[in-house]
């Protein structure tokens, strides 16, 4: 087994291998990396729970003061209660403010978290090789980057706040109660374990239910996105209907998901509010016998009541996170064995330093074979060899290999077998980035963003200046399209830039390449939606922008290559043929068929 074949079997294994890794506390080890530098605003949001709780649990022993200490005891010095009433007020007034400033804490520091994450996610995924978004459903990356990520952001602002806030109200409440009454305290703490055993009872069920729920929305959503990317197709095979049904059967699997799950949720926390009035109404009785016994006050039983009534609301109110708490469980390990997935094409550690004006172009294909599936090889033992400054046409049937050879220069994906370089270098010991400086890729589809003809000209890189994106606009033909817009440069485009033509876009991507200036350039079928008017224009252009550069065109309209230096003919991973235009059709071979039957004509008619 070669060298690079060991090593795509060594990340395959570390990915197969990654979702075990990340699950569980793993998962949230990680977590906790983004938290760190945030303490300060977590413990100050602490200090600020720590004074809204005593605020709020001082007022209930304040009236046990007022009941047993004044009116229960008959004096008639209301000017202490006045005091009482006015430490109360205060304390509410305290209550509120702490549990404003808490709040406000900890929202600003889980919001800095999740906007860490998801920034990172994004950047990471964007980083991730082809074969990975060839095997991933974009509805899947749609849901971790916008789903995933909200659910973590309901983690801090919910659940971190829940557990700490109720966590030390239940804290709190059990030292007052404990100080109030120690036999009424016990039979309390009775409840724990009941508490307990419903929780571990229901938490592997629910955890089911939730999972279940978010892979039937990511499941959806993926269809979702898939079908609006080819809604075009859908509307013209009239499958309006058929596509109806299946998303109807996904949104009801995601509905009986839900429902699962909101059953289970409201089945869990039912159980608490009937333990919670349970436990009321036997404080109540125990504690009313012992006042008539006179073993306690009546203010503590007052007290004790306001007491276990609040002990039950911040359990309800952890329990209600629990669905929070596991979705975020899910989400966590979603998100991080997105991010522990390698990029199948990666740097070398020992990068080869280029600099872009010395490049001349000259690029080798060394007997390379690749496919897709390591026993279905595309390319086959391909020897090529390109002359700097060379202007190279690519043609064969649908399957030919054409693509995957460009595919292959990119470096959207490393061969099997066998080496690419550019002036004597392995592509593979470029720097990524450095390599697509290199090489300039027009495809058919030229993809545009929502911005500017200027933005999308220079790409949203503001070193480039605007005389330059206008210089580059004129030189390839387009100036005088741009101007017969509103808003000239400064027309807005939309996505994929709608309402401009195929040739319009085409043009602002030949544009793009004389900004950036590539010594090699690509173009992969760039005029094959182009009526014959508009392809004269993109030819013009094109003649322009390959001035000085070493060209590749993939084409099936054969007009657009019939001046290259050098025609490929490929087949069935192989290039079979080569030559000019007119040598190739000497020959009377395979690229004659192709000629022939691009006219319109068979073989037969010729002869």
């Amino acid at each position: 087994m070669s060298t690079m074949s060991v090593k795509r079997e060594r990340q395959k294994a570390d990915r197969d291998k990654a979702p075990v890794d990340m699950k569980g506390k793993t998962g949230f080890r990680v977590l906790y990396g983004y938290v760190k530098p945030h303490r300060l605003a977590f413990s100050l949001m602490i200090v600020c729970t720590l004074l809204a709780i005593a605020a709020d649990l001082f007022q209930p022993y304040l009236m046990k003061i007022a009941i047993d200490d004044h009116l229960m005891a008959g004096k008639t010095d209301y000017r202490t209660l006045v005091i009482i009433g006015g430490i109360y007020f205060a304390l509410s007034i305290g209550g509120l403010l702490f549990t404003y400033l808490q709040n406000n804490l900890l929202q600003f520091a889980g919001q800095s978290i999740v906007a860490s994450i998801r920034k990172e996610l994004f950047q990471h995924i964007s980083k991730l090789s082809i074969p990975f978004f060839d095997r991933t459903p974009a509805g899947s990356l749609i849901t971790h980057v916008s789903s995933d990520t909200e659910t973590l952001n309901q983690f801090f602002t919910q659940v971190v706040l829940s557990v700490i806030r109720d966590g030390l109200t239940l804290i709190f409440i059990l030292v007052l109660m404990w100080q109030l009454d120690v036999e009424l305290t016990l039979y309390c703490m009775i409840l724990l374990p009941i508490i307990a055993l419903i929780a571990i009872s229901f938490r592997s069920y629910m955890r089911k239910t939730y999972q279940l729920s978010r892979a039937q929305l990511s499941r959806m959503v993926a269809f979702v996105a898939e079908n609006l990317a080819g809604m075009g197709i859908i509307q013209a095979f009239h499958q309006e209907k058929e596509q109806g049904k299946q998303f109807t059967g996904r949104n009801e699997s995601y509905l009986k998901a839900n429902l699962r799950e909101i059953r289970t949720n409201v089945l869990f926390n039912r159980s608490f509010d009937i333990l919670g009035n349970m436990s009321i109404a036997f404080v109540t009785w125990l504690g009313g016998m012992a006042v008539f016994d006179h073993k306690i006050e009546f203010g503590v039983l007052y007290a004790f009541i306001t007491y276990i009534r609040q002990f039950f609301q911040p359990i309800n109110a952890i329990t209600q996170q629990w669905n929070t708490l596991q979705s975020t469980s899910v989400a966590v390990n979603r998100i991080w064995t997105i991010f522990s997935i390698s990029p199948d094409v990666q740097d070398s550690k020992k990068p080869v330093e280029v600099g872009l004006p010395d490049v001349k172009g000259a690029i080798d294909f060394n007997r390379i074979t690749f496919g897709y599936k390591e026993d279905t090889p595309v390319i086959r033992d391909l020897d090529l060899h390109i002359a700097p400054g060379e202007m190279i046409g690519i043609v064969g049937t649908t399957g030919a290999g054409k693509s995957t050879l460009i595919s292959l220069l990119c470096r959207f994906y490393d061969t099997q077998k066998g080496s690419v370089t550019i002036d004597g270098t392995d592509i593979r010991e470029l720097p990524q980035e450095k390599l697509h400086r290199i090489v300039g890729l027009v495809q058919q589809e030229p993809y545009l963003y929502s911005g500017s003809i200027v933005d999308n000209v220079r790409m949203f890189d503001e070193s480039i200046s605007r005389e330059a994106v206008i210089e580059a606009c004129r030189f390839v033909g387009a100036e005088e399209l741009i101007a017969q817009k509103k808003d000239g440069y400064d027309t807005r485009l939309s996505e994929r830039g709608s309402g401009l033509s195929a040739g319009e876009r085409q043009l602002i991507s030949f544009a793009r390449i004389i900004v950036f200036k590539p010594k090699v350039l690509i173009l992969d079928e760039a005029t094959a939606n182009l009526d014959s008017q508009t392809e004269q224009l993109i030819q013009s252009a094109l003649e322009a922008v390959s001035e000085g550069r070493t060209t590749l065109v993939i084409a099936h309209r054969l007009s657009t290559i019939m001046q290259a230096d050098r025609i490929l003919v490929m087949r069935e991973g192989r290039v079979v043929e080569e030559g000019t235009h007119e040598q190739l059709l000497s020959r009377k071979g395979y690229y004659e068929e192709l000629y022939l039957h691009s006219q319109g004509r068979q073989v037969s008619a010729a002869n």
